[in-house]
């Protein structure tokens, strides 16, 4: 061992007890001794040895009973318990293994192969504690670096928001709100967490794609011509092109290029059905409805809260996942959200 190792040697007999305590001395171990049961859990309380040494056949409290405490005691669960006992029967080998204990001598003893027990679970007992240590270092460090991570995630994903703003100051502040309606909605639903901040993120990006399409046809005043509005439809594939190759926890592109999609195939790009559109694209794609809606664009005014939740409820199980619909809908008409 690198330093002395702390055992308690337990014993209702004076000689064995002294026998035992004057060997491991020699050894070179700090040692507790205990005459009873009632003392070894009280000196294993007052500070937890790294190995016991416990008799079995002790009156008021037998070395089974004492094992049984210090298996139910936080500070003591984990410490290595070696029987050392003159009762050589099976059944009382494998109960003590049964009941936590690491190992089992019978009396009389060989001295050199207990020292060699006792050396031998001492350094898996350290092992397993340095091992612990660095499991526990290993996942602080991770977490650090996942809030790490997480946070740059959130900067990159605000700054492309940003970028589309830019270039559509009419939809200033869509995504977020969009975001901020899709995550309500997915919480309504009772996803896991880690599957709503996917949402959460594809949706502050969902019209990242507008970035390829000219400024002048998103923000004209007037409807759009036939021309222009095919430019409009294509916003979905090029925002899943510039964010493919970003490596996302979530397929945040796949969100993105499905959110106009509809339940009976009349979305773009691709013309999905049903649960072909991941449920993901279905949330962001009622959420973006009613904030479109709801908000004021180049080409009319805005029509207000309840117009929107008229219209998502109206195409409920047509154009909108019905599930989907119905969680809007509390939320808004029974549970007062605003964004």
């Amino acid at each position: 061992m690198t330093s002395k190792a702390y055992i308690l040697a337990v014993d209702d007999t004076p000689a064995s007890l002294r026998l035992l305590t004057d060997i491991l001395k020699a050894e070179g171990y700090e040692v507790r001794s205990a005459i009873s049961g009632e003392l070894a859990l009280h000196a294993a309380a007052v500070q937890a040895p790294e190995l016991i040494l416990l008799d079995i056949s002790m009156p008021h409290m037998n070395g089974f009973e004492v094992c049984q405490q210090l298996k139910k005691q936080p500070q003591t669960r984990d410490v290595p318990v070696i029987f050392v006992s003159a009762m050589s029967e099976t059944l009382e080998k494998l109960k003590g293994f049964e009941l936590g204990a690491v190992d089992y001598v019978t009396k009389p003893y060989q001295r050199e192969e207990l020292m060699a027990r006792v050396r031998t679970h001492l350094e898996l007992h350290r092992l397993r504690h340095s091992l612990e240590g660095i499991v526990e270092e290993r996942t602080r460090s991770l977490v650090e670096s996942e809030a790490k991570l997480r946070s740059t995630l959130l900067d990159t994903i605000s700054a492309i928001a940003a970028t589309v703003e830019m270039c559509d100051p009419y939809t200033a502040g869509h995504q977020r709100r969009v975001a901020q309606i899709a995550k309500a909605i997915a919480e309504e639903l009772g996803l896991p967490p880690q599957q709503i901040e996917g949402i959460y993120l594809a949706s502050v990006v969902h019209d990242v794609g507008k970035v390829k399409v000219p400024a002048e046809i998103l923000s004209k005043p007037g409807k759009l011509t036939e021309y222009e509005f095919p430019l409009i439809k294509q916003h979905p594939q090029a925002g899943y092109d510039i964010l493919k190759e970003v490596s996302f926890p979530w397929p945040i592109a796949q969100f993105v290029l499905q959110h106009h999609e509809r339940m009976d195939g009349s979305g773009y790009p691709l013309g999905l059905k049903g649960d072909d559109i991941l449920l993901e694209a279905r949330i962001i794609s009622v959420a973006d409805v009613i904030e479109a809606m709801a908000s004021h664009r180049p080409y009319r005014p805005g029509r207000g809260i309840e117009a929107a939740l008229q219209e998502i409820s109206d195409k409920r199980n047509v154009l909108f996942d019905c599930v989907v619909v119905d969680a809007a809908l509390r939320l808004f008409r029974e549970k007062n959200f605003t964004f």
